[in-house]
């Protein structure tokens, strides 16, 4: 299966116009997202638990939204992007959230990393009123969405899929639909996070050992950054090792172990064992321990360095 253009992802037909588009969550990747979809000319209504986060928005246009529910006008568009199951399920049920407020037609696209249970009995919710929900979920750091790099999953209803495509070419360079169980996007996407985590891991153990018999810390992740790992993920994630670049975090530690979490809850379900995930979780939890929730997920190599004797410095944050 590979990566098709937003052009290219679904079949082709003449979706429903859209006219005002909402967006709730705005973090580190909820708002360069929401910046970019201010370039809709239908206009872009915003919320987030603390709204001063949305005054760039604001000056730039958006509307400031009293809450979830507020974002959305019948038949309507809404993009969610938050931290968690628990934080999905509160923008979206409830008097103030989005289910049965986006109407006949409405589509609620969910770009957060939650479980493929969550995914399914919100669209479950949302199809009780008529609407839509397309389960979106997003690779790439705060800086890949300033820059419109983003890789974005789809899955959900053909026609929702249909309409909402042309809106994620404003915040990607690429997505791939999945067709229309909404789990499909949940699993590929916790498969993901879990492969780049499982790399860091790998990165770590292999330079602490390299490094303790006369290898450069950077030397190591510029050679095979440039050889045999060519790929952004060793290239990028290779060279933050080197440098223990954990804050400020790209993407926090805490959240990698609730996606550590859910990979094995959906792990658990299918009855697939997963070794891996296991040491993963248990080296980020000790890193919790040891209150480095806030670093870059990528700190779990510090458990590694001291795992092995060392008490590595970490550069002060900038």
């Amino acid at each position: 299966m590979s990566l098709a253009s937003p052009s290219s992802s679904v079949p082709a037909g003449t979706p429903a116009p859209i006219g005002r588009l909402g967006f709730v969550g705005l973090g580190a990747m909820g708002l360069p997202m929401a910046q970019h979809l201010l370039a809709h000319p239908g206009g872009l209504r915003v919320w987030n638990r603390d709204p001063a986060k949305a005054d760039s928005l604001i000056a730039a246009g958006a509307t400031l939204a009293a809450s979830p529910s507020d974002t959305a006008e019948p038949g309507g568009v809404v993009f969610s992007m938050v931290a968690d199951d628990a934080a999905l399920r509160a923008v979206s049920t409830g008097p103030a959230g989005l289910v049965g407020r986006l109407g006949a037609g409405g589509i609620h696209v969910s770009c957060s990393t939650v479980s493929p249970d969550t995914l399914r009995d919100l669209a479950r919710q949302h199809a009780e009123h008529g609407e839509h929900l397309l389960a979106c979920p997003v690779f790439g750091r705060p800086d890949a969405a300033a820059a419109k790099k983003l890789w974005v999953l789809m899955a959900g209803p053909a026609e929702a899929c249909a309409r909402v495509e042309p809106l994620l070419s404003l915040i990607g360079q690429g997505a791939q639909a999945l067709g229309q169980d909404h789990a499909a996007a949940a699993a590929l996407k916790l498969a993901g996070n879990f492969m780049i985590l499982a790399a860091v891991e790998s990165i770590g153990e292999a330079m602490l050992m390299a490094e303790q018999h006369g290898v450069a810390r950077t030397d190591f992740a510029t050679f095979f950054g440039r050889t045999l790992f060519a790929c952004p993920i060793y290239q990028n994630y290779g060279m933050q090792v080197a440098q223990r670049r954990y804050q400020p975090a790209g993407f926090r530690l805490r959240l990698g172990l609730k996606d550590m979490n859910l990979v094995s809850q959906a792990a658990a379900q299918v009855q697939v064992p997963m070794p891996l995930v296991d040491l993963l979780r248990q080296g980020l939890t000790g890193a919790m321990a040891k209150g480095r929730g806030e670093f870059d997920w990528t700190g779990l190599e510090l458990g590694i360095a001291e795992a092995a004797g060392q008490h590595p410095t970490i550069p002060t944050q900038t």
